[in-house]
């Protein structure tokens, strides 16, 4: 006699992110972008404004988002779609990230995919990432807003 499992495997959720960072001014006001695709088509949308800070760091700061998102939602298998060469290639272990001010971003997302299981990254041109662009650049709006560069900005 087969009896069911007492703890089933309940499967894991399927998700696309498409991520993208800025700054204005590189350093300068800085936001990212996250836009999620579950595989049952529902979509969640994610923003940030990240004060002062480098392109680089925003697009791993939008990494982050997406991967801490997946995290805590169950998703087992998560593709990372980006316009940013650099991140994918060194989230594919291609390029060495020699910066000191990423390697410590670089190590978090690193630890949040053995999380998930499995994370695939691909480059993509800037025209096909225009929804976590849009969203980006509202974030970079508010970091604009509110930078002291800006004098109408409230302290």
């Amino acid at each position: 006699m087969n009896q069911p499992p007492l703890f089933p495997d309940t499967p894991k959720l399927s998700a696309i992110a498409n991520i993208d960072g800025g700054s204005r001014g590189n350093p300068g006001p800085a936001g990212y972008g996250v836009r999620i695709q579950h595989g049952d088509g529902e979509v969640v949308e994610l923003k940030r404004s990240l004060g002062i800070a480098t392109n680089n760091v925003a697009e791993y700061n939008g990494l982050l988002a997406a991967l801490q998102w997946a995290v805590s939602h169950g998703v087992g298998t998560l593709h990372v779609r980006s316009d940013s060469e650099l991140l994918v290639k060194q989230m594919n272990g291609q390029y060495r990230v020699k910066h000191p001010g990423l390697q410590p971003l670089y190590e978090d997302a690193r630890r949040l995919t053995r999380q998930i299981g499995r994370v695939t990254f691909e480059h993509v041109r800037r025209e096909l990432n225009r929804e976590a662009d849009r969203l980006a650049n509202e974030a970079m709006d508010e970091a604009d807003a509110a930078s002291p560069r800006n004098p109408g900005a409230l302290r």
